[in-house]
């Protein structure tokens, strides 16, 4: 049985997410950046609470751990090298490191750009992938600490990851992504269809994810972004659209 992902909504647009293992019954959340929240999904799941995963240091990303750590005692992951940033660690990991949750694997990546330190998790029994800001539907992260080369090199890393591949980002920021995107590619159809379809979600209040890896190669103009001049221009434009 594959790994079940749940989105958390926190503050006012992250989203937690809530990993649960049927197999050995471990639950994790994902960069929690408010305890309430993920309290409250976990009693209405009626979940314990056995890892918290960090993919980086900011706040709205690490928050709510030390009161869920006092509640539920749960293991912080995160990456090592940027340990003196993020919250206690019980398990520090790099590039390539595989944390066993429960009957199943996350791969840790690291994908620098957004922050240096910054990592992902990919978790193959489920066809999983926990970006952080690294990579949002239709969209990619600000670079307030890396280069452009970092994150075009950070983004070609998720190139190995089956199309069937959940992303599951830590911001709705979609509708505003798919603006810039259109004027990227104005006749891509794949586009038009999934622009259509975030606008219709958001009138209603739904969130637009998680979203296939293989929609955001359609869709995403920084995935798509064929070389490191090109990926330059586009985050340059999107930092001033």
């Amino acid at each position: 049985m594959a790994v079940t992902v749940q989105a958390i909504p926190m503050l006012s647009d992250n989203y937690s997410w809530l990993l649960h293992e049927p197999v050995m019954g471990k639950t994790a959340i994902v960069d929690p950046a408010e305890a309430e929240p993920a309290i409250a999904a976990l009693e209405k799941a009626e979940l314990p609470l056995d890892f918290i995963f960090l993919t980086h240091h900011h706040d709205d990303h690490i928050g709510g751990v030390p009161e869920l750590v006092a509640r539920y005692g749960a293991k912080v992951v995160g990456n090592g090298a940027d340990a003196a940033r993020l919250p206690k660690l019980d398990i520090a990991v790099h590039e390539g490191s595989m944390v066993d949750f429960g009957a199943a694997k996350l791969r840790v990546i690291e994908v620098p750009g957004h922050t240096l330190g910054h990592i992902a998790y990919y978790i193959a029994d489920g066809g999983v992938l926990l970006p952080g800001d690294t990579l949002f539907s239709l969209g990619c992260g600000r670079l307030f600490e890396g280069t452009p080369a970092q994150m075009f090199a950070s983004l070609a890393k998720f190139a190995d990851l089956p199309d069937a591949t959940l992303v599951c980002c830590a911001h709705e920021y979609t509708a505003s992504n798919a603006k810039f995107a259109l004027t990227v590619e104005p006749d891509n159809e794949a586009l038009l269809v999934r622009a259509a379809e975030v606008a219709a979600l958001r009138e209603k209040g739904q969130p637009t994810l998680p979203v296939t890896l293989g929609q955001e190669r359609a869709t995403n103009p920084f995935l798509r972004a064929k070389t490191v001049e090109e990926f330059t221009a586009r985050r340059a434009a999107k930092d001033k659209f």
